[in-house]
């Protein structure tokens, strides 16, 4: 994560937005007399949401958490893809 003043990113607005754009980050803009905002490219902020949706269900979230554990001790098995022509 970048951090940056108003004044700064007002300024370079156009390296702040490439930076977060090629590096899939996201950037804090601070403001003296005002709340702060952060900056991220869509594609960051399309996984944030897809990850928001994804856990916003408790039985989906269980289901995710077993995957992960089952993936990470092994007890996963590879499968083909079946090719329907």
């Amino acid at each position: 994560m970048q951090v940056v003043s108003y004044t700064d990113a007002r300024n370079s607005l156009k390296a702040v937005l490439d930076g977060v754009v090629d590096n899939a980050d996201y950037t804090l803009i601070t403001r003296r007399d005002a709340d702060n905002a952060i900056v991220m490219s869509q594609d960051y902020f399309d996984s944030l949401m897809e990850t928001v949706h994804l856990l916003s269900s408790p039985g989906n979230a269980s289901h995710l958490k077993t995957s992960i554990e089952q993936y990470r001790s092994g007890k996963t098995e590879e499968k083909g893809l079946i090719d329907v022509d």
